[in-house]
């Protein structure tokens, strides 16, 4: 809600929002499944923070409520704003190139210990058989 345009219209796409960012960053979802805010709550919701947990759980509560228009007039649109730029704040900081390169060196990483340790195993069994 940090958007111009602050809206009662805004606030589901501001908790779909979340909702990527959370199962891009934390995971707990299937290869091409969005889940709802409240559901990626209820899933990986312990891995953040108590305090965004709080915010988050406002935000998926006024994406329930949004669905009145009656009711979602009456939100505290503000606050709402304040909680997105929070958790977005705290979801963003790593982007999902680094994510991606990050994971690549872990892979990198794992398959050259793992040679190492073949190719040590290889030269102790040589060493006892006495080919070198």
């Amino acid at each position: 809600m940090t958007r111009k345009g602050q809206s009662f219209e805004d606030i589901p796409a501001l908790a779909d929002e979340i909702a990527v960012l959370m199962a891009s960053r934390l995971g707990g979802v299937r290869r091409g499944e969005r889940p709802p805010l409240h559901v990626m709550l209820r899933r990986r919701g312990g891995a953040l923070p108590a305090r965004l947990r709080a915010r988050a759980a406002r935000l998926a509560e006024a994406d329930r409520l949004s669905a009145q228009p009656k009711v979602a007039r009456q939100l505290p649109r503000a606050r709402l704003g304040r909680d997105h730029a929070a958790l977005a704040a705290h979801l963003r900081p790593l982007g999902e190139l680094s994510r991606w390169q990050g994971r690549a060196v872990s892979f990198g990483a794992s398959v050259a210990l793992g040679l190492l340790v073949v190719g040590a195993l290889a030269i102790w069994i040589m060493l006892q058989r006495g080919l070198l």
